[in-house]
């Protein structure tokens, strides 16, 4: 069955965990490091997947302090790679104080889809900085799974949000049939779409997460797929994510 919510997350503390850790991937690397594509994010560089990121944490902290979305903190981050580190932990800094109270605090957020509170920012800001660490990693060629449990919720959250936004938004058409995604590690499905499903993917969650945001193909070798295939790779393709 549909297994929707948010879990017994700490998101703060996820977030605060996943910002250090991005920062520390920025630690010794050369010009050259930051010069590598990021595949998903093409056609990013690593050093404009880590300003996007930096700014992200500014545009959330402004969202909190200030109660709405202008990008008026925008920043353009240092290129040399030190000073790029640096910076990038004064986004941290800023986010963390932003973020750091009670998750039901009011907030202005981009959707009236999920309740308009810190603590959308805590679970939004965790899994964006998670997602890029990803990809941070793919570029250095390091990549680590994303932890089962919290690969799930990013799969919940696409559903949640992401998917609904995009059809909202006139960006994606309403899928014309279901497909069920079942995460074999955590005993965990989700069914987007109308009816019964006519197709199904199965795989660990941080697959199923990496699929959803196009970090990985259709024939990745962790997924399994069965039923309508083609129906189903239709709902992936709609597209569910920005």
């Amino acid at each position: 069955m549909d297994d929707f919510g948010f879990g017994d997350f700490d998101f703060f503390s996820v977030l605060r965990s996943e910002l250090d850790a991005y920062a520390g991937l920025l630690v010794g690397l050369t010009k050259d490091d930051l010069d590598r594509q990021v595949a998903a994010c093409a056609p990013w560089t690593l050093y404009e997947l880590t300003d996007h990121l930096g700014n992200g944490n500014l545009w959330a902290t402004t969202a909190v302090q200030e109660g709405h979305g202008r990008n008026d903190q925008e920043r353009t981050a240092p290129h040399d790679p030190a000073s790029l580190h640096t910076w990038f932990l004064s986004t941290v800094d800023q986010i963390t104080t932003a973020l750091d109270a009670d998750a039901g605090t009011e907030a202005w957020t981009f959707s009236s889809l999920m309740p308009r509170t810190v603590g959308f920012w805590q679970r939004r800001r965790a899994h964006e900085t998670r997602m890029h660490r990803w990809d941070a990693q793919n570029a250095l060629g390091t990549a680590e799974a994303l932890d089962p449990p919290f690969a799930a919720d990013a799969v919940t959250e696409v559903f949640e949000l992401f998917a609904p936004r995009m059809v909202k938004r006139g960006l994606a058409a309403e899928p014309q049939t279901a497909l069920k995604l079942n995460a074999t590690d955590v005993g965990r499905s989700w069914t987007y779409g109308p009816g019964e499903p006519v197709s199904e993917v199965a795989g660990a969650a941080s697959d199923l997460a990496l699929l959803l945001w196009n970090r990985i193909g259709l024939d990745a070798a962790g997924l399994t797929w069965t039923g309508d295939r083609a129906a189903g790779e239709r709902v992936v393709k709609a597209p569910l994510v920005p």
